[in-house]
């Protein structure tokens, strides 16, 4: 066998086993102790905690690898997280961005309205609001184009109502019953 072909081979295999790292990870005192702090409470979200001790094993000089298998974290986990660390910092490391979601269709004080809507007498010919009624009177009120029962049930789920009462009232605590 060729020598050259031989020497190819040793350096194919190093760079599968031991690539050269893009993204180094490099803590600064405070940093460490931080990372210390949030991998010894027991009231960190998993995800948190988890790149918490990717960086700490990454900082220690440990190879992806090591900390895969510590871990029990994929390859591009651990990469990840080293790049989001030397782009962005620890914060940026540690925290996913927040996500898009979905509007809310009510405002505080839109929902103030439905509420006192909800306080107010059912319309004539029902006997107590339904949530399709209410989801109605929502519209009619202008306080949305378009809204669900299910948004007005959520609304209403935030506060202590109960919409099936006779003498319902968003904040109407239920007496002991005598």
């Amino acid at each position: 066998m060729d020598a050259g072909l031989k020497l190819a081979r040793v350096r194919d295999r190093e760079t599968l086993t031991m690539p050269n790292k893009k993204y180094i990870v490099d803590l600064t005192d405070a940093e460490r102790a931080e990372l210390l702090t949030i991998t010894n409470k027991g009231t960190v979200r998993a995800r948190k905690m988890k790149r918490a001790q990717i960086l700490r094993k990454a900082d220690a000089g440990l190879t992806d690898a090591e900390i895969m298998a510590a871990l029990e974290v994929s390859r591009p986990c651990v990469e990840r997280v080293r790049q989001r660390f030397v782009e962005g910092g620890l914060p940026r490391a540690l925290n996913d961005r927040p996500r898009p979601g979905q509007r809310r269709k009510l405002d505080g004080k839109q929902e103030a309205r439905l509420i006192a809507e909800v306080c107010s007498p059912a319309p004539a010919g029902h006997a107590r609001w339904t949530l399709r009624l209410l989801a109605g009177r929502v519209v009619e009120l202008k306080l949305a184009d378009k809204i669900s029962p299910e948004t007005v049930r959520q609304v209403l789920k935030k506060t202590n109502s109960n919409h099936g009462r006779r003498k319902s009232g968003a904040f109407l605590k239920s007496a002991p019953s005598s």
